[in-house]
Order: structure tokens, then sequence, then C-alpha cells
């Protein structure tokens, strides 16, 4: 037998699979509560709108074009419509800053692979989107953890990123409503961030794949916005800002953006050249017909439903988490993060949930970059109802006393 762990390259030793794209498949299970899976509710997506799209692109002369390959940076009125889109958060930028991925995923992992060399470090928050990490974990990079509360001098994170062979390279995290945590960072951070990027001379990656759903509270200026009032345009920026229609439209058509300076846009069309030449051209048609003529009312829509959702699972976590357990309280997104007592494993917790109580969630060790924090859990809101909501987490409060009181 061939062993073919010999001749992968080295990389493929640090890919790991997905716990949550496995937890996915307990969706298909109707007796299962999940609050696994940070994905829309399927109820909510603009069905109508897309049928009419791709009713409109197949009985147009547009098919023809919809239909064949297309420019790696993207379709131009999709790069247009995204670009007055952003200007309203404070992103001026023009269509040819915008380049159009197959999902914020692809963006991860090529933005990964054009700043990332062996060893060297990127610096993300504790805990940090799962799906950032798998999709850095290729390029053999190391991880230290991004401070923003000023107990790390950049002199210590050169240093750290020294003696493990490479430089700091960016910084990455999620603003608004972070996956997994639910968490948003004020504008405080937002600057000392900025400041801690001039001083290492490093890139921010933005991940703003929550930014359209806030519920309450104060809008904060994107990092990008800060940068480019700062520094008096895009062009001058350090930051580069990722979204995607998954979380607001719908994720099966697998269009996501970056927002950034023309020599990062630059680079960015040469790896989407060298790896699938372009996103799928219909796709990006239909979403701009889908967002030119209905954006803004399909995110109040969803807005409407997820602020409830969120509000019941808060509510129900008031009333059946045992006081020793903690939360985020989210002012937006589709998370909120639970730290238990010391000692308790989210992993053994999850085996038991399923087993005896029929509920899931994710735990909270993978989203750590050195996997500590193992009595942390991540639980989304966004496709359970109320009702679903109020039972699933009565069943996990009991679960979870039960288990502090055996320990004790």
């Amino acid at each position: 037998m061939l062993d073919w762990e010999q001749i992968f390259a080295t990389r493929s030793s640090r890919m790991r699979a997905s716990e949550i794209r496995e937890l996915l498949k307990l969706l298909d299970q109707p007796d299962i509560i999940s609050f696994a899976g940070g994905i829309p509710d399927p109820a909510l997506f603009p069905d109508v709108a897309f049928k009419e799209a791709y009713s409109d692109i197949f009985s147009s002369a547009q098919v023809g074009a919809a239909l064949q390959y297309s420019v790696s940076e993207g379709y131009k009125p999709l790069r247009e419509w995204l670009a007055r889109d952003v200007a309203k958060i404070g992103i001026d930028c023009t269509p040819d800053n915008v380049f159009i991925t197959s999902g914020s995923q692809q963006a991860l992992d090529y933005l990964g692979k054009l700043f990332l060399s062996p060893n060297d470090t990127a610096l993300v928050t504790w805990p940090t989107y799962l799906g950032a990490l798998s999709a850095f974990n290729a390029y053999e990079p190391n991880y230290d953890q991004l401070s923003l509360n000023g107990n790390r001098t950049p002199e210590a994170y050169r240093d750290t990123a020294a003696k493990t062979g490479g430089a700091v390279k960016f910084a990455y995290l999620s603003a608004d409503f972070s996956n997994p945590t639910g968490e948003t960072v004020d504008l405080a951070g937002r600057e000392k961030l900025l400041a801690l990027a001039d001083e290492l001379d490093i890139a921010i990656l933005e991940d703003a794949a929550y930014q359209h759903l806030r519920y309450d509270g104060e809008a904060i200026p994107p990092i990008m916005a800060l940068d480019i009032a700062r520094r008096g345009g895009i062009e001058n920026t350090r930051t580069i800002y990722s979204g995607s229609f998954s979380k607001t439209l719908a994720p099966g058509l697998r269009v996501g953006f970056v927002v950034a300076a023309m020599p990062v846009i630059r680079k960015l069309v040469l790896m989407k050249q060298a790896a699938d030449l372009h996103s799928s051209t219909i796709n990006q048609i239909a979403i701009e017909h889908v967002a030119s003529r209905g954006f803004d009312a399909q995110v109040a829509k969803i807005r409407s439903v997820y602020s409830k959702r969120r509000d019941a699972m808060l509510a129900a976590l008031d009333k059946y988490m045992p006081k020793n357990a903690t939360w985020t309280r989210p002012e937006g997104g589709m998370f909120v993060w639970v730290t238990l007592p010391e000692g308790m494993d989210g992993a053994e917790l999850l085996a038991k949930s399923i087993a005896t109580e029929k509920v899931a969630f994710v735990p909270g060790r993978a989203f750590y970059a050195d996997g500590s924090n193992a009595n942390t859990l991540r639980m989304s809101f966004s496709c359970a109802d109320e009702a679903m909501i109020d039972e699933g987490i009565k069943r996990l409060g009991r679960l979870i006393s039960n288990a502090i009181r055996a320990a004790a």
C-alpha cells in the first residue's frame, strides 16, 4: 500500500476537519434541537426574488454572458453595487477596489496564501473564527493572541514571532458580532488596533460577515472606514475588508467579496486566475439583481426575526442556566458564547447532550488556536424558533446543572 502521508506536502498535516461541518449533519435528524450551525434560516431566503432574477437572465440576451467565462475581478455591476453599499458605512472606494470571491471562506484562504510564509505569525482573537484558522493553517503559520487592552507591546509581538522563525504579518478579527462570541470591538479597541498595526507595519484583515445584522445599540464605523478617514483614501490603508452575501441573501450561491487597496486586489486577481479563474458568473448576476432590487428590505426582514430569537435565547439562558455559567449578550449576529465552570469539557458535554437531551451546540475549544478553554461552547439562535430555543436551553441548562452537581 502506498503511504500517502509520506508524499503529501507538510502543510497537509495542519488540515483538520471542521467540527462545525460535522455537526451540521445533525440538522438532518428531526429530533435534534440544533444550536450548532451558524447558518441562516432557509425560510428567510428571498427565493421568489432569486426565481425572478434567474428567469430574467434566461429570458434575455444576457444569458450568453451569464453562462460564459468572465473576468477574474468579478461581475462589474455587482462590484459597482458593493462600492455604493460600503460607502454608506464610510468605506469610500471604487469598483476596482472590490474583488469577488467564491464565498468569504475563499477570501480567507487567499489572504492566508498572500501573507503567510511558513512560521510567520498571525495575530488572532482568543477565541476566533474556526474557518479562519482552517484557512490559515494550510500556510503553516504560528498564532499569537491579539490583545486590544494594551497589555502587549509591539516589541513583545515581534519577539514572540522571531523566536518561532518568522514575522508578524497580519491581525485578523471580526469586529462586529464576532463568530464565535457575538462580541463587538468598541471604537477605542479599533483605534488601538490601527495604532498597533502601524507600529508593527502589518495588515489588518477585517471579517465583516455579520456587518448588516445589528439588532440594537449604536453602529460603530468599520476599521477600514477609520483607516480611510485617517489616511485620506483607500489606497493608503492597511486594512482589508471582507464580506459575504451568505448571511443576508443566500449562502448556496457562494458569493463573497474583498475591498482593499489596488496592490492587494491585483495579487488576489492573480490567485483567482490560478485557482478557479472566476466565481460563478450567473450567480454573481443573480446576486446583483436581487441586491439592487431589495437588499434593504431583505435585511430588515431577517433582522426582525433574528433579533427576536436572540432575545429568546438570552431570556432562556437567564431562566434555565446555573448561576456559575456566564454568557455574552450580543447586539447582533447569530451567536451567544457560554463559559462554564473550570474543569468542564464542552466536547464531553456535547456527547451527553446529544445522547440524553437531543440538543446540539459547538464545543468552544476548536475556536482557540492553542486548543485551550474547553469549558466554553458556542450556540447559534438563527435556525430555531422561540419555542425551540426555550425548550433547548431548558434541556441544556438541566444537563449542565446536573454535571456541575456531579462534579462537586
